[in-house]
């Protein structure tokens, strides 16, 4: 079981262009691109409230590729929680979600899984006339692999927020929330525990 620490790492899985980065970019930043750029890894931190100390939430956005296996399980490896996410606009994303899946299973074994969040997302839900998924197809599936299910639209900025806070709720171990999200900057550190020691 990964360690107990000042960090709470999120890792995010899809293919190519379901929108992994679009939606990490609206929670981080508050910002939307239209320009897709292929992601081979990138990790985000956000300042967070956990166990009422502040910690770092950790969001690694991995590539869409299965070129780089090794990295992918390193990241499942060392994750607190996992976001899938496919596209609501494109039923062949949500089938390639399953080796993600399957490797999740794999490494973290059935035991420890059942008390991990992980969180199946239909992303570009704003996207209605071009959807080949419907909410009760993902909901189904959700409920076959046994993780909580949501639609986002990082376009929107639809439920970008509550799929993050819904994420840390699951936490079981851990008593973690966002109120502390507008301080993103890990140099702010000293000065944030200066001003939670004088409230």
């Amino acid at each position: 079981m990964p360690e107990q620490s000042n960090d709470y790492r999120v890792v995010v899985f899809g293919a190519g262009g379901v929108g992994k980065s679009s939606l990490v970019l609206r929670f981080i930043k508050g910002n939307f691109r239209e320009d897709y750029i292929p992601t081979i890894e990138d990790t985000y931190i956000q300042v967070i409230s956990c166990n009422k100390n502040i910690c770092t939430l950790q969001i690694t956005d991995t590539t869409g590729s299965h070129q780089f296996p090794a990295m992918q399980r390193l990241s499942i490896s060392k994750g607190h929680a996992f976001i899938l996410v496919y596209s609501v606009t494109s039923r062949q994303s949500l089938k390639e979600l399953k080796p993600y899946w399957d490797a999740i299973r794999e490494l973290k074994g059935a035991t420890e899984l059942a008390s991990i969040p992980v969180m199946l997302v239909g992303n570009k839900c704003d996207e209605s006339e071009a959807r080949e998924v419907t909410t009760a197809e993902g909901e189904q599936e959700a409920q076959k692999w046994g993780c909580h299910f949501m639609e986002t639209s990082a376009k929107t900025n639809h439920n970008v927020k509550e799929l993050f806070q819904e994420l840390l709720n699951l936490e079981k171990n851990r008593n973690i929330s966002l109120q502390l999200e507008k301080i993103s900057h890990l140099k702010g550190m000293k000065k944030i525990k200066e001003k939670c020691s004088l409230m």
